[in-house]
């Protein structure tokens, strides 16, 4: 009888939003994004490999490889950006971020280039991260997009590339 003396538990009744969330599949991550992580899971794990001996030569054959990838406008883009950013901040070492071309400093990444084929975006994008040093106030940007280069977008680049290392 001690077992009927126990409350029985009220039955949860489920809302028809979370029976209808298990059924749709989950979107997540794009198979682009997925294939950024394993990149950089990769870089991690070469960097690991390498410890000290990694050097600027070995960055720059990555760089130049990932570059050589890249299909048509993306390629040609990249390639002047290379370019730009080694004769503005010869400071900056190429490497390999999350399978993009980027250039650090000390080893932090301070800029990048993101190809529009990689994440098949209508136009590529050339960022910094938080370590570029262009703080302008309480709001300033940090990635722009890119369909061509013109003289006039190299120099801003420039510009912005010397900055982000000063």
């Amino acid at each position: 009888m001690a077992a009927m003396d126990k409350p029985r538990k009220k039955a949860t009744q489920k809302s028809a939003k979370s029976t209808t969330a298990i059924n749709k599949k989950s979107k997540g991550f794009t198979d682009e994004e997925r294939g950024a992580m394993k990149d950089r899971a990769r870089e991690l794990k070469a960097e690991g490999r390498r410890g000290a001996r990694a050097d600027k030569a070995d960055g720059e054959s990555a760089v130049l490889a990932k570059i050589a990838e890249m299909q048509g406008p993306d390629r040609a883009m990249a390639k002047r950006l290379h370019a730009i950013i080694k004769a503005s901040a010869p400071a900056l070492s190429p490497r390999l971020w999350y399978g993009m071309p980027a250039y650090a400093k000390d080893g932090k990444v301070v800029c990048f280039f993101q190809s529009a084929q990689k994440f098949k975006t209508r136009y590529a994008t050339f960022g910094f991260s938080d370590e570029a040093n262009l703080d302008e106030g309480a709001m300033w940007p940090v990635a722009f997009a890119l369909k061509e280069l013109t003289a006039a977008e190299e120099a801003r680049i420039g510009a912005l590339v010397k900055k982000a290392v000063s």
